[in-house]
């Protein structure tokens, strides 16, 4: 990290991973053309997981290559008098791999009490009607690191 004054503990690194509600997967193709895309998330055991359709550009990209990286932006403020702002931020560099069974309904689950916490009910029947319809995969976080300006 080229400014070291920025640089934030492990602990608020993990804190802003935690509260997140969305991040940026960046992902390389056969071509080595970058490709980078939003997605909501959860951490589950120090491990990052999403869920996506079934085929498409990301899952081409991670069974071609499962090394990723993806980012988060945690509160940020711009301060124009001062031409900056205060941010903070997370980036996460790991293996991609796929779930299944148990974990797959985990990752699903925990997914609906993160972003549907008022409709936990609803949303089981939801995975239960569609889960066949989703694939769920996991970052395996090989190092992170934040930083912030506050």
């Amino acid at each position: 990290m080229r400014r070291k004054d920025r640089m934030i503990t492990n602990a608020e690194t993990l804190s802003i991973l935690e509260k997140g509600e969305y991040g940026i997967l960046s992902t390389v193709s056969s071509d080595n053309e970058p490709y980078g895309v939003p997605l909501n998330y959860c951490l589950i055991n120090g491990c990052i997981y999403f869920h996506c359709a079934v085929e498409g550009r990301k899952i081409n990209n991670i069974n071609n290559n499962p090394n990723v990286s993806f980012c988060v932006v945690g509160k940020t403020e711009v301060l124009p008098e001062k031409f900056g702002t205060n941010y903070e931020s997370c980036i996460v560099y790991g293996l991609a791999s796929e779930s299944f069974g148990e974990e797959k309904q985990l990752v699903l689950e925990n997914l609906v009490h993160k972003y549907s916490k008022s409709f936990v009910p609803e949303g089981l029947r939801y995975i239960e009607k569609l889960k066949d319809k989703a694939r769920v995969f996991k970052i395996s976080i090989e190092s992170i690191s934040g930083k912030a300006r506050k």
